[in-house]
Formats: C-alpha cells, sequence, structure tokens
C-alpha cells in the first residue's frame, strides 16, 4: 500500500458527511452536498488514477468533473421554487 492508496482513502472518508447533507436537511443543504460530494468523487478519482499509474483514467474523472456541474444545474432547477 503505497501513499496515494492511503490518501484515496482517505478523500473516500469524506464522503459520509456528505452523504448526510444529502440525505437530510432543506433543499439548499442537499444542493451543496450534492455539489460536494461530486468534488470529493473527482478528486478520488484522480488520486486513485494516479496510484495505480493508470494516466489514460484521467479522462473518466475529466468526464465526471464536466457532468457533474450540468447535473448540479438539472438538480437546481428542479429545486428553483424551493431555493
Amino acid at each position: 500500500m503505497n501513499l496515494w492508496l492511503m490518501a484515496g482513502g482517505g478523500v473516500c472518508l469524506s464522503l459520509i458527511p456528505c452523504a448526510f447533507l444529502c440525505l437530510t436537511g432543506k433543499a439548499e443543504r442537499r444542493l451543496v452536498g450534492f455539489q460536494m460530494a461530486s468534488l470529493v468523487i473527482i478528486l478520488a478519482l484522480v488520486i486513485f488514477t494516479v496510484a495505480f499509474g493508470r494516466m489514460p483514467f484521467i479522462d473518466i474523472a475529466l468526464t465526471a468533473a464536466i457532468m457533474s456541474f450540468g447535473g448540479g444545474i438539472v438538480f437546481a432547477r428542479f429545486l428553483e421554487k424551493h431555493l
């Protein structure tokens, strides 16, 4: 186990508060939790890509970054009456 894998595991542990925000609270808090979870997942993908030495897989993280922005916009659009 190298340092990159331990860092990736630590980053993945920070998904727990994001999940708590996504599952409870008002619409604003759920949106913040969703956006923060997408950022953490993208960071974890980048760290695990470096840890395993598979640089072509960095495209998955870039695609997730673009898609999460669009997902956040759609999420906010459907909840605009509550925000």
